[in-house]
């Protein structure tokens, strides 16, 4: 079960439109593909950053204290409640495109690391996230890179996706914006739905 709801959880937070989405499509617009592409690669590095930190992280707080941990899941059980209020209270899912300019491609893979890297709300998450889906037997470290990396990996994916598709998604009409905000409404009640989940779930520690 626990298998299933990461994997529903991850797929729905790959295709929730969000910064990352917006960034590469500016730079593929800015750019061109390639660029667009190499921003792609960059937002996936610096996502796996995130879950080499967080793995490192957990795994010395489980040494210090399991009864920690075990806190720390409920405590991600309750900021995923929190993420999915946030989702279905926004008034505004437009997908809205920061200003970039054409710099390079080696230029937008730095820079798209560093974007992803110095990303807060995305080290938060994995801290939130990941825990909720380890077995307690198991080594802990590699469960957390494995996770973390699916997620990674299936955000790069939507990215690319993404890239391939920018002229389209910059097509601007109701259609599109109505289609944003039930993609949003639907990630809100997956999140809410899942944060209960596993704030209720039986829990070994």
């Amino acid at each position: 079960m626990s298998k299933i709801a990461f994997l529903v959880a991850a797929v729905v937070l790959a295709i929730t439109p969000g910064p990352g989405i917006a960034y590469v499509v500016a730079r593929t617009v800015a750019g061109g593909r390639f660029e667009g592409l190499a921003s792609c690669i960059g937002t996936g590095i610096g996502g796996l950053l995130h879950v080499l930190a967080a793995a490192l992280g957990l795994s010395l707080l489980v040494a210090e204290s399991a009864m920690a941990f075990g806190m720390l899941k409920y405590l991600g059980a309750a900021y995923l409640v929190y993420l999915g209020v946030r989702m279905l209270r926004r008034k505004d899912a437009t997908f809205v495109l920061p200003g970039v300019a054409a710099q390079g491609a080696a230029r937008a893979l730095r820079e798209g690391i560093l974007v992803e890297a110095l990303n807060v709300k995305t080290a938060l998450f994995f801290l939130a996230f990941l825990p909720q889906f380890v077995a307690p037997a198991l080594p802990l470290a590699p469960q957390l890179v494995v996770l973390g990396s699916i997620c990674v990996v299936l955000n790069t994916l939507v990215d690319v996706a993404a890239v391939f598709a920018a002229q389209r998604l910059l097509s601007s009409g109701p259609a599109r914006a109505a289609r944003a905000r039930l993609l949003t409404r639907a990630s809100g009640v997956t999140m809410l739905g899942l944060g209960a989940f596993l704030a209720l779930a039986r829990r070994e520690v």
